[in-house]
């Protein structure tokens, strides 16, 4: 990919975002003079089986419709679609977003959006939806990836909601062209990226032993969740963006970068 001058130039950056959606992370870190490396570590599929979630569309009524991605939106507005509804399907529900650009991708279909919280974590639309009015006993639809964490329908049905968190996508592992491998061999990569827990988790799997060859790159973690799984895998995060979306991690990165120059032994951007 081309690279222009900037604060990042002569660093080279791998992006292990899903192909669908990581080109948005490579223009803006090559907007920053980075060489960007792209292995996308998942692969986003229709669910096996549509039944659950067509069976909620049909059936609706739903106090709250939440969305924490923007395949999410991307997979129930399609699946939507196929069931004969429009937008207005949501007019009687309220709809939430877990982040800006779910939240983008919502406003740009036309779904009023109700409620983004602060911060884009599933603990903080908990507290979110519980400040905005009574849950106990309503309905509440969560379109999801299949493998998505249960946090956010636990911390809901534990206040009494009745809810209904159903695959709208799947992620499976993409095979890793082989050219990419073969730089992460020579140790090329300054930066390795990571935008969610499946990205770290996936790259672990897909490189096995070889992950070693990351060994002297600098970690980046879009959020805190993401940068608990790379400690779990034994990677240590030392850039956790702040503002978990794809503006705050180059952010994160720039500025890590930039004092970096100056100050040696740099402590962990972000850490708690």
């Amino acid at each position: 990919m081309s690279v222009g001058a900037g604060p990042l130039d002569g660093q080279t950056i791998l992006v292990t975002r899903p192909s669908e959606s990581g080109s948005r992370l490579s223009t803006a870190l090559e907007a920053e003079g980075a060489r960007v490396i792209e292995l996308p570590t998942i692969q986003i599929e229709p669910p096996l089986n549509w039944g659950p979630l067509d069976q909620a569309i049909r059936r609706g009524n739903y106090e709250w419709v939440v969305f924490a991605s923007v395949n999410a939106v991307r997979f129930f507005l399609e699946r939507l679609a196929v069931a004969g509804f429009s937008v207005a399907w949501f007019s009687h529900s309220n709809v939430a977003a877990i982040g800006s650009e779910t939240a983008r991708s919502l406003d740009a279909a036309g779904v009023p959006l109700a409620l983004v919280p602060d911060e884009y974590i599933a603990e903080a639309l908990i507290a979110s939806l519980l400040d905005f009015g009574p849950i106990l006993g309503r309905r509440i639809l969560i379109p999801s990836a299949d493998i998505a964490r249960e946090t956010l329908s636990a911390g809901l049905a534990a206040a009494g909601a009745i809810v209904d968190q159903l695959t709208a996508y799947r992620t499976t592992l993409p095979d890793p062209p082989t050219n990419v491998l073969a730089e992460l061999h020579s140790k090329a990569v300054d930066i390795v990226t990571f935008t969610s827990s499946s990205t770290v988790k996936n790259l672990t799997t897909i490189l096995g032993p070889d992950i070693r060859f990351l060994s002297e790159a600098v970690v980046a973690c879009i959020g805190p969740v993401t940068a608990a799984t790379a400690r779990e895998l034994g990677l240590d995060p030392q850039i956790v963006a702040t503002t978990y979306t794809i503006a705050g991690l180059v952010e994160a990165i720039r500025r890590y970068h930039l004092d970096a120059r100056d100050q040696p032994g740099l402590p962990v951007l972000g850490a708690p």
